[in-house]
């Protein structure tokens, strides 16, 4: 049985989180764009304060302020599912998008001084990029488990133009 995760009000969380197979998803224009999407989504849905958003091939980390911190897990669970189901659907695909359970620590006090507030800005700029139709990417990369391993991903603009409806 896993540990029940911490849980408090009115308090900041260091949060990390891993795609599947560690795939560098996120190098790619259209999964962040459809990324920072499903993040102001998130954040229209349940409110919080974002700062220290980084992107690193197949992390996503950033320090998290919850407007009621009791809701972290379901923050994470509504983006990461609409994430999942809209990625999945615009490269025409099945299965895991994301690893393991994400990772969450709550800070004493503020985040650090470098973690500026996620810039919204540029953020919805990026979230509005429009997807080129029928690109394809060829991913190559060692992963742990499976050495030299090429993912060829399509984008199609059909797909992207209609993403998933976000679950309930």
């Amino acid at each position: 049985m896993r540990k029940p995760r911490d849980l408090e009000k009115d308090v900041w969380y260091a949060v990390g989180t891993e795609i599947n197979i560690r795939e560098p998803l996120f190098r790619l224009p259209e999964a962040k764009a459809l990324l920072h999407r499903v993040l102001r989504e998130t954040k229209e849905r349940y409110g919080f304060e974002m700062r220290g958003l980084r992107l690193e091939g197949a992390w996503l980390m950033f320090y998290i302020k919850p407007d009621d911190g009791l809701q972290l897990p379901k923050i994470m669970q509504w983006m990461k599912q609409t994430f999942s189901l809209r990625f999945n659907i615009m490269v025409g695909r099945k299965g895991h998008v994301w690893g393991e359970r994400y990772e969450s620590e709550i800070l004493d006090g503020e985040p650090p001084e470098w973690a500026e507030e996620a810039d919204w800005a540029a953020i919805d700029k990026s979230a509005n990029t429009p997807v080129a139709g029928a690109a394809a990417y060829i991913l190559s990369w060692d992963s742990l488990r499976s050495p030299g391993m090429t993912i060829t991903t399509r984008f199609s603009t059909k797909n992207a133009a209609k993403p998933a409806s976000p679950p309930g």
